[in-house]
């Protein structure tokens, strides 16, 4: 795994700990730790574009984000979840592997 993957995990990472934040987040100093989270956040995810596909980055960035505040509901905030978002969760992981695949034949094809 090269550096540029590390940075993509330590995007979707910082980005759950934000979003869970925004929901616990109370007092002025908390908000300003979330507001620092993500500017870290952005910083990483800038880093990840440098030597990936922004699509690529992005489309992963974007589905753990909504998988994650998904499954962060259900569990830590008593959210529901029901055979539809199960099978959505399915579809953006399905195009977040897709995005993947594609990128790797795109390199294939350059090469």
């Amino acid at each position: 795994m090269n550096k540029y993957w590390i940075y993509v995990v330590i995007t979707c990472a910082l980005e759950m700990v934000w979003v869970f934040g925004f929901s616990t987040a109370q007092t002025v100093w908390q908000w300003g730790l979330i507001i620092m989270v993500i500017a870290i956040d952005f910083y990483f995810l800038a880093k990840a574009c440098e030597g990936l596909q922004t699509g690529t980055v992005y489309a992963l960035f974007a589905g753990v984000g909504a998988i994650g505040t998904v499954l962060m509901d259900y569990f830590l905030f008593q959210g529901s979840i029901n055979i539809l978002k199960l099978f959505f969760i399915g579809v953006l992981v399905t195009g977040v592997i897709g995005l993947k695949l594609a990128e790797n034949e795109t390199q294939e094809r350059v090469h």
